[in-house]
């Protein structure tokens, strides 16, 4: 049986992955999918695929697309959310900041330079017309827990992750939303490593059928509020505003999105250069 590598955050997201695992869905096609949870987000993973610690990842779109640019050898095969993330600005519960013109020149929480924390920074401060060289300061806290520390203590001054996985520490009075984020584009894809797409494409495509047609009917499977809510620890009607917003997709990634992507990363001057559709998209 062939061994394959797939890391993806451990957020709601990705429950489909751990219900066709739990299921054996893999195994019975002559896969052991090995599923790793990375709390440090898309920084961690880009680093992963080029250090082939990983096989696949489950990625957020734009900290691909800009890792693949720089170098990072791995191809999108897939979107697998089509909807956008929903970024939650958060601060420390007891901050004095209620707007975004508040945390304006303020430090920002990013996980790693060129994550989603920081490249969506640079979104946030686009929409609002900051100064991107004056208005952006950033310090690494590796992770959420990292996040909870830096803001508790005052290390910094706001922190921008997906608004569900952030509510229970709303709800717990640890953060404070002021405000959110929509990414301009579909936010998750799958990537894989080029060296291990050239010798095991059909495995990939393998992978991706039997996950496409568990999300196809995601929304539909029996409790699925209920499910989410327990494993997740959060309340019942977050989860069910959550997958109202939320549409998987089983298609690839087009041209238009991609080109969009690079645009707004170069014009942001997050990134310097751009490839094709080709150099970052593979077509199984």
């Amino acid at each position: 049986m062939k061994t394959i590598k797939i890391g993806g955050v451990p957020e709601h997201f990705n429950l489909a992955w751990y219900l066709t695992l739990k299921n054996g869905e893999y195994k019975a096609q002559g896969i052991n999918l090995r599923w790793e949870d990375y709390y440090g987000g898309t920084g961690q993973m880009n680093k992963a695929l080029r250090n082939g610690d990983i096989d696949m990842a489950v990625i957020l779109t734009e900290g691909i697309i800009k890792d693949i640019v720089e170098g990072n050898p791995s191809k999108i095969v897939q979107t697998f959310v089509q909807s956008p993330l929903i970024w939650g600005i958060h601060v420390a519960h007891d901050s004095k900041f209620k707007t975004n013109d508040d945390i304006r020149g303020k430090r920002a929480a990013i996980s790693r330079y060129g994550s989603g924390s920081h490249l969506m920074a640079y979104i946030n401060a686009e929409n609002n017309n900051w100064n991107l060289e004056k208005d952006l300061k950033f310090e690494v806290i590796q992770d959420l827990e990292g996040a909870v520390k830096a803001l508790s203590n005052g290390d910094a001054d706001y922190f921008m992750w997906e608004k569900f996985t952030t509510k229970p520490l709303v709800d717990d009075k640890i953060f404070k939303c002021i405000d959110h984020c929509p990414t301009p584009w579909p936010c998750f894809v799958i990537a894989v490593r080029d060296e291990f797409l050239e010798s095991n494409e059909d495995d990939v495509k393998t992978i991706l059928e039997i996950i496409n047609n568990t999300t196809v009917e995601f929304k539909d499977i029996p409790s699925i509020d209920k499910t989410i809510a327990n494993r997740y620890h959060q309340k019942l009607k977050d989860v069910q505003e959550w997958l109202s917003l939320t549409e998987w997709s089983q298609e690839l990634i087009s041209e238009a999105t991609v080109d969009k992507v690079q645009r707004e990363l170069v014009e942001l001057e997050i990134m310097k250069k751009q490839k094709s559709y080709n150099q970052i998209v593979r077509i199984l």
